[in-house]
């Protein structure tokens, strides 16, 4: 007879193209699908309010969807390094299975849990169900890590991505195996009416990510080239929750996106598809660079902005917080992210530069609010684009980039769709205006119904000024670097 398997899921809450319950089921015997609630080998990266909301919605859905299949998942709560241990005796089992997290307390965390296995005489095996390429098969000619995205990007492209594996439609039950009910976990928040525009907004689960990727193939797909950078339109895949929580794995987007370009006679290196799957690509340069540099969500990557004359400024911290900042663009983009835990990529730029530059306020208050409140909060693509967006990253954007949130809002969001919705009292200003309602004359506000100063706040900066204030800062950081 053989003895049960332990597969632990983790950032993996799926059961198709999910090699670790692959390796359960190919080994025969009762399987354990077993969840560990283990936020203090996180520290600091424990997940935050929004991410916490997602996975207590994520595990029901993985349990009705393990219980369909005639196995129960079980949920135990504290240190997975005493956890996995001890619930191995406790039943009998012969071998842990996971897939890998890339996370370095996560790393630091697994091999040790391995090791201690390993000792106990249990077969432990680890798989890649995260990424299309893991860390240490990509290197430049030279055998270092990429540093800039465009030829990581070429190289990955020169790969073979193996194809996703479908979900075991029967799994062999275990005998009852104690645990925590999900409920009592305290996962979802308490904050007043918070959660409310995430449970109008997202489904979690594998089916929802699946029904979501459809979607957007579907009816999005073919205009993401011009679509994707508008925030009023419909026109990104907002599959990002779903991959940092493993609902979909990379492998399954992928051939998804190439069986349609094939279906339609295109290239799918090339066009919307192309497009698509290169800002896919992005995500796995984030989390090589995390792999190869650990200290990216709390150090600058580059070393010479330790001396950035960072500004302390909390009520700017708090107008940028709460979408009071007299920008409109920056101010419906935290706005939509408060309301839904989400913000629109384009967005999430000019947002983080009118911090980082309009505001210099550091990088790190931002990464930490957005950690707190996005839904598809990633320790390593939060800490790269934060650092992108500051200057301080790898492949960094040119420390003199600095978004002007008006124009961007005039040439992004055109016809104010993205502005109407999420701030509300500008909505009757007519759209030349409405990028920049401070400058609007006296009788088109009185005609919308808008007292700038009382209905809606005076920009806390301007921003010609603190551009070039900015522009100051950064030479001399440039000159001190030298």
């Amino acid at each position: 007879m053989v003895s049960p398997t332990i597969d632990w899921f983790r950032q993996d809450l799926r059961l198709a193209d999910n090699p670790a319950l692959a390796a359960a089921v190919a080994r025969g015997g009762p399987i354990i699908p077993l969840f560990v609630l283990d936020a203090s080998a996180a520290g600091a990266w424990a997940p935050g309010g929004a991410s916490r909301w997602w996975l207590h919605h994520s595990l029901a859905a993985l349990r009705d969807a393990l219980a369909d299949r005639g196995a129960w998942l079980v949920l135990r709560h504290g240190p997975a390094t005493e956890i996995l241990p001890r619930l191995a005796a406790e039943v009998g089992a012969g071998a842990v299975m996971w897939n890998r997290c890339y996370e370095p307390w996560a790393v630091a965390r697994d091999t040790g849990i391995k090791a201690r296995l390993k000792r106990d005489g249990l077969a432990v095996e680890s798989f890649n169900a995260a990424l299309l390429a893991e860390p240490w098969t990509l290197a430049t000619k030279a055998g270092e890590p990429f540093r800039v995205y465009t030829p990581f990007w070429k190289a990955l492209q020169a790969r073979d991505v193996a194809r996703p594996q479908a979900a075991p439609t029967r799994l062999s039950p275990a005998e009852a195996v104690a645990g925590d009910d999900l409920d009592a976990w305290g996962l979802l928040p308490t904050r007043p009416d918070w959660a409310q525009g995430l449970r109008d907004t997202w489904q979690a689960g594998e089916a929802a990510a699946a029904a979501r990727l459809g979607a957007f193939l579907d009816e999005a797909l073919d205009a993401y080239v011009e679509d994707r950078d508008r925030p009023g339109v419909d026109g990104t895949s907002r599959l990002s929750p779903h991959l940092h929580w493993g609902e979909i794995g990379p492998r399954q987007v992928w051939h998804a996106v190439v069986q349609r370009a094939h279906a339609k006679g295109q290239e799918p290196l090339s066009g919307a598809a192309g497009k698509f799957l290169s800002e896919l690509a992005w995500r796995e340069f984030s989390m090589h660079l995390l792999a190869h540099f650990p200290e990216l969500p709390e150090r600058n990557w580059r070393a010479a902005f330790d001396a950035f004359d960072w500004r302390d400024d909390p009520a700017g911290l708090a107008a940028w917080q709460q979408g009071l900042t007299g920008f409109p663009i920056v101010d419906a983009g935290m706005r939509e992210l408060w309301a839904t835990g989400w913000m629109h990529n384009r967005v999430r730029m000019i947002a983080a530069s009118f911090l980082v530059k309009d505001l210099r306020i550091h990088w790190r208050a931002g990464e930490a609010w957005f950690w707190d409140t996005l839904v598809d909060a990633d320790l390593a693509a939060n800490a790269a684009s934060w650092q992108w967006v500051a200057g301080s990253g790898a492949d960094a954007a040119p420390y003199f980039r600095i978004f002007n949130p008006v124009l961007q809002g005039e040439r992004f969001d055109p016809d104010g769709a993205y502005v109407r919705r999420w701030v509300p009292e500008l909505a009757a200003l007519p759209d030349a205006w409405l990028h920049k309602p401070w400058r609007a004359p006296a009788d088109v506000l009185a005609g919308a119904g808008v007292a700038v100063g009382t209905d809606y706040p005076h920009p806390i900066v301007d921003h010609g000024e603190a551009r070039a204030r900015a522009l100051a800062a950064f030479a001399e950081l440039k000159q001190v670097a030298s």
